[in-house]
């Protein structure tokens, strides 16, 4: 039983980072409803539109980051998945989880 994703859970790794920060913010309706409105037409999240945003502005990793990640990665053993095969891995995990969510609920 294959169960339908809202738009707002996106079907990407962000970048493949593991996000384990959480932030919270407070912002005035205004700003709210741009958030959304700009994260609609993109079709990303308000969360990936905040952090995309913080990147532009404060700057992301610099190129030898970028290249000592590259290198701990290529010197990593063991298996090794495509972003692709990532995002399926965690689309059967979310269908699984929402089948017995739903048989949990007697339907």
């Amino acid at each position: 039983m294959a169960i339908a994703h809202s738009k707002r859970h996106s079907t990407h790794v962000y970048g493949l980072h593991m996000l384990n920060e959480r932030l919270q913010i407070l912002v005035t309706s205004e700003q709210r409803r741009r958030l959304e409105r700009e994260a609609r037409q993109r079709g990303v999240s308000v969360g990936s539109l905040i952090r995309d945003a913080i990147d532009a502005h404060f700057g992301g990793f610099t190129i030898e980051e970028r290249r000592e990640a590259v290198n701990a990665i290529g010197a990593m053993r063991g298996v090794s998945v495509t972003p692709e095969e990532i995002n399926r891995i965690v689309e059967e995990e979310r269908d699984k989880v929402a089948e017995d969510l739903l048989r949990g609920w007697g339907r």
